[in-house]
């Protein structure tokens, strides 16, 4: 399910009749992209109800409001849209409370002929994937902040992280996301706290275009293996 639309109660009329198919056939059921309080609590309802249902979030909703438009800056043009604080915030706690299982980078990369335009004709979108890391790492810092250190840094960045990698591996049944012996050596190596600055010649995709250019982040990736093999080195 793509909750794509703009008004909250397509978000949450798709989900009603997906979880009355899930009833009907006992279906196991991932959401992608649930962007709305209402939607959230639909899913936490139907979770607590025993239905195989998990679900995503994408890490521009993580962070962002509709506030965050501006004069209708084409880069914060998304599908699902952005919603309210009050939204983001349900989004936060689903993540915290194990409603939401993963966060996405919701990678949709636009180039400059389809994304310089006018808000309502310019294509929606965002490249995302260079920026998951650093993004749910500066989610994780504002997490361990509110929290007031009831939790421990270590024990917020596990549980966050977790939302990139083990979690996300669970949903999709892969054998990875995990550092034990046996499993596939697929490892991420990065540094939380190098600073960095997001714009255009920092990011590799053909798409330059993000609701986050300008911001600074830290967590920066230095080396990538698949399989054990190194694919990615920054120099």
């Amino acid at each position: 399910m793509n909750a794509a639309h703009r008004s909250v109660i397509a978000e949450t009329i798709a989900l009603h009749t997906i979880f009355e198919l899930m009833r009907a056939t006992g279906v196991r059921v991932h959401l992608c992209r649930l962007s709305s309080s209402a939607g959230i609590e639909m899913v936490r309802a139907a979770k607590r109800e025993g239905l195989a249902v998990t679900c995503d979030v994408g890490v521009h909703h993580v962070h962002m409001t509709d506030a965050d438009i501006g004069f209708f800056d084409p880069n914060a043009r998304l599908i699902p849209v952005l919603r309210s604080q009050r939204d983001r915030d349900a989004i936060r706690l689903g993540l915290q409370d194990g409603t939401i299982d993963v966060i996405c980078s919701d990678h949709t990369p636009v180039d400059d002929d389809e994304k310089l335009l006018p808000f309502a004709e310019a294509s929606p979108g965002a490249t995302g994937l260079e920026l998951l890391l650093a993004l749910t790492w500066k989610w994780a810092q504002e997490w361990q902040h509110v929290d007031h250190g009831h939790d421990g840094l270590v024990s917020v960045a596990s549980r966050a992280l977790a939302k990139i990698t083990s979690s996300a591996a669970s949903v999709a049944g892969l054998q990875g996301g995990t550092l034990q012996a046996g499993r596939h050596a697929d490892v991420c190596i990065f540094d939380p706290q190098q600073s960095w600055v997001v714009e255009p010649g920092s990011l590799a995709s053909q798409g330059k275009h993000t609701p986050f250019l300008g911001y600074e982040v830290s967590g920066r990736v230095r080396t990538t293996l698949v399989s054990g093999q190194v694919r990615f080195e920054r120099s």
